[in-house]
């Protein structure tokens, strides 16, 4: 999988390719290698390098016009930020820079961006100001990329800074829509920060294993396969 093919096969920007296989190889679905990236030994040669997208693109239909919305840091939040293009009046509150970005070029949209300390791995701003900004906050949605969810281990993160601001999110009585990679359906990250049941809608792919998702149906959590 190089990079030049796969620009020529999804009509996107290299620098586009060049994250999501960051994401893919984060996820351990995939390793970097000079010019792109090969399958990881244990999957099939055939996985489908737009589960990302798919994900961003389906937690992106859930929202509505004229909504104000917080999206948090992340490869699939900010996938999901670009198919927000076609919306109007959108009210967007992050703590995301790379969110903030794609939002500045979609002008029929309101940007808040808080405060805090930028934490370089996710591209986040955390701590003290980023929890201020959240003070007598309203949203009709939050959007937030998690790194595990789990009927029994609830939802969970690996970034303890932004696990911590999401449980502050979810405090804000908004629909909570969790965008979660597939093979996280079912595992725990390291740091707890709510029970599965918080979220209102886990959006995922296909591919996540099917028990695991009953498991989260049965605790009345929605499901949306992309």
């Amino acid at each position: 999988m190089d990079v030049n093919g796969l620009v020529a096969r999804f009509g996107v920007a290299a620098p586009t390719i060049r994250r999501d296989l960051g994401w893919l190889a984060a996820q351990g679905l995939a390793r970097r290698v000079r010019g792109g990236a090969i399958a990881a030994g244990d999957l099939p040669p055939t996985l489908p390098l737009d589960i990302p997208a798919r994900i961003g693109l389906a937690a992106a239909h859930l929202v509505q016009d004229g909504e104000t919305i917080f999206l948090g840091p992340g490869p699939l939040t900010t996938l999901a930020t670009r198919a927000l293009a076609d919306r109007q009046r959108l009210t967007v509150v992050t703590n995301s820079l790379e969110v903030a970005g794609e939002i500045v070029v979609q002008p029929t949209h309101t940007l808040i961006l808080t405060g805090g300390q930028l934490e370089r791995s996710r591209g986040g701003l955390v701590g003290r100001l980023a929890h201020a900004a959240l003070e007598g906050l309203r949203a009709d949605r939050v959007l937030l990329e998690f790194g595990g969810v789990c009927a029994v281990e609830g939802l969970t993160d690996d970034d303890l800074s932004q696990a911590e601001l999401a449980r502050a999110l979810l405090a804000l009585g908004a629909q909570v829509v969790a965008l979660v990679a597939p093979q996280r359906v079912g595992r725990a990250a390291a740091a707890y920060i709510a029970p599965a049941a918080d979220a209102d809608v886990v959006v995922t792919a296909r591919e996540a294993d099917s028990a695991s998702l009953w498991d989260l149906a049965e605790v009345g959590v929605r499901i949306v396969l992309a």
